[in-house]
């Protein structure tokens, strides 16, 4: 509705001004504090989350045929023992496309008022869906709270300022005046409308639900598209929970809530390849693993594309200041959700020289021992171990890191070995902590594909510029979203900066006393589309642009018109 437009004027003024200028700014609350939600919140929201477990979702869709649902908490083990409709996927289809027309004639503050609203709401369900991706997708959480939660709401704003921004660019008429030879000439009137492409499929991760869906939903949505979430079969909840939000929105707005649907799955009955290929899906929103991405490029040409995956994320260390604060950097990003995230480090390229850390030399075994032990250190308290490591999100992780320790033991040398931290809330978690493996450069086809969890290679090169070859090398044959690159000699920096960027990646350089793998909303743009990590750019204008055509009308003007 127009007025939510102008209710939320002012945030989203900010939001547009942040996107800009770059600088740092969020609209959401990224700390569960009391001093911020009041003392009610927090307990409202986890009973509000235990209220739906070993419960039918109440949630009715279109084409429902029975209940499915198969989740399991990383943290205890125990089945979820929610029902989720299982649907039709032909019926939800149809009435995604019965619900086009108002939604599609509706003007641009209208549906971005819209947009804002639903973003307003999830917001005011942070605690609730903190629980839900804790549990689901196994994240700490005050990781699922700011990382799952403010920050994809952020995500999601960025991504409603961009199709703004796209969609006011075109004008809704114009008057033409042109001569045609001497004796003629033309005047015409032209009007421009704005067409969806038609149902968005959005297919989200694992381990970050909701990353990419905030984002997809805005980015279709705004711009008329119909949106059907494909939630992970483990992490259904933190998706529905949008989707309800989103239905009940769409519904006080006086528009079909058939707009925002959810297709839920289990591994055993799969549903995504055949919503995929659906005939009439016309847009697909994907993060996940390389592999389906892919597959997804390769067989799913009748639909616009946007995919953002994963890469071999690298570290290049050449020199540094403060060798025990790089350290830190590193080993903060080895553990950080166990590295169950696209910005984690995983290939550490350190000359066999070693480096210069504080203007003395630093050898190669030198520095593996350092990081080790920054590893440790980040460990060493339970609850700190608890917070920033989390859980693992299904046994898939497992088996990663057990062919990984095998790599490790024939072709290397295991540096740390991954163990079980104990949570000391939950005694039960499905847990691990970084492994850490050396090996040479020349192994290359070892360390060339992403090992998705926590798994690091510290890589020993001939030289920093050969190092800086391979993990440029890497990013540009089997992608990266987050490279970075430590040194104090500009010549080598500024040539870092260079090979990672003509390679297609971005690159942060010596960054200490953050966590290296954070992307920030309105300044960073995540993702280059430029290697094989991914296609989609979160966020700008080219994530949103294709997802609405133009057509026009012309006729002769027409005195009445003056």
């Amino acid at each position: 509705m127009a007025t939510w437009f102008q209710q939320h004027r002012d945030k989203f003024n900010r939001a547009l001004d942040a996107c800009k200028y770059r600088y740092a700014w969020s609209a959401y609350p990224e700390s569960p504090s009391s001093r911020i939600h009041g003392t009610h919140a927090a307990a409202a929201g986890r009973a509000r989350f235990e209220s739906l477990l070993n419960n039918d979702y109440p949630l009715t869709l279109p084409g429902e045929v029975s209940r499915i649902g198969a989740e399991a908490s990383p943290y205890t083990g125990a089945p979820l023992g929610i029902g989720y409709p299982k649907v039709d996927i032909d019926t939800i289809m149809n009435a995604a496309q019965a619900a086009i027309p108002p939604w599609r004639d509706s003007d641009v503050e209208t549906r971005v008022g819209v947009c804002l609203e639903i973003l307003e709401r999830c917001a005011g369900q942070l605690f609730e869906n903190a629980h839900a991706t804790m549990h689901t997708a196994g994240q700490s959480f005050i990781m699922a709270f700011a990382g799952s939660g403010a920050n994809a709401l952020d995500r999601g704003l960025e991504a409603l300022v961009y199709a703004y921004k796209a969609m006011v660019d075109v004008p809704t008429s114009a008057d033409w005046q042109r001569r045609f030879g001497k004796d003629s000439s033309a005047r015409l009137t032209k009007h421009y409308k704005l067409l969806p492409r038609g149902p968005s499929v959005n297919v989200c991760c694992a381990t970050f639900p909701l990353w990419n869906g905030y984002p997809a939903l805005c980015a279709s949505l705004a711009t008329g598209n119909p949106v059907i979430f494909k939630p992970h079969p483990n992490a259904i909840l933190p998706v529905a929970l949008v989707v309800s939000v989103c239905r009940e929105v769409l519904a006080e707005a006086g528009f079909s809530p058939d707009l925002v649907s959810l297709v839920a799955d289990t591994r055993e009955q799969p549903a995504t390849t055949a919503l995929l290929q659906h005939p009439a899906t016309a847009i697909i929103d994907f993060t996940g693993s390389p592999h389906f991405g892919q597959w997804i490029e390769a067989h799913c040409r009748h639909a616009q594309v946007y995919t953002e995956t994963a890469g071999c994320n690298a570290v290049v260390m050449e020199s540094c200041h403060d060798m025990a604060a790089m350290c830190r950097a590193v080993a903060h990003s080895l553990c950080q959700a166990s590295a169950q995230m696209c910005t984690s480090v995983q290939n550490i390229h350190i000359p066999a020289q070693g480096i210069v850390a504080g203007g003395r030399r630093i050898g190669f075994e030198q520095l593996a021992d350092a990081l080790v032990a920054a590893v440790e250190e980040q460990l060493a308290e339970p609850r700190q171990a608890a917070l920033l490591c989390g859980a693992l999100v299904n046994d898939d992780i497992c088996t990663t890191l057990e062919k990984a320790r095998a790599l490790g033991v024939q072709h290397g040398q295991i540096l740390r070995h991954s163990n079980p931290y104990t949570h000391p809330e939950y005694p039960l978690a499905r847990t691990a902590t970084p492994l850490m493996i050396a090996l040479d450069q020349s192994q290359q086809a070892l360390y060339s594909r992403e090992f998705f969890g926590p798994v690091s290679f510290l890589i020993k090169g001939p030289s920093a510029e050969r190092c800086l070859a391979s993990a440029t090398d890497n990013a540009r044959r089997c992608g990266a979203i987050a490279s970075h690159v430590y040194s104090i000699n500009e010549a080598f920096l500024h040539a870092a900066q260079d090979a990672f960027n003509h390679a297609g990646a971005s690159v942060a350089c010596n960054l200490t006393g953050m966590p290296i793998n954070f992307a920030a909303a309105y300044s960073d743009y995540h993702v280059t589309g430029l290697n094989p990590a991914g296609s989609a750019c979160l966020t700008d204008l080219a994530f949103v642009a294709s997802r609405f055509r133009i057509v026009q009308r012309k006729t002769l003007y027409a005195a009445s018109e003056a």
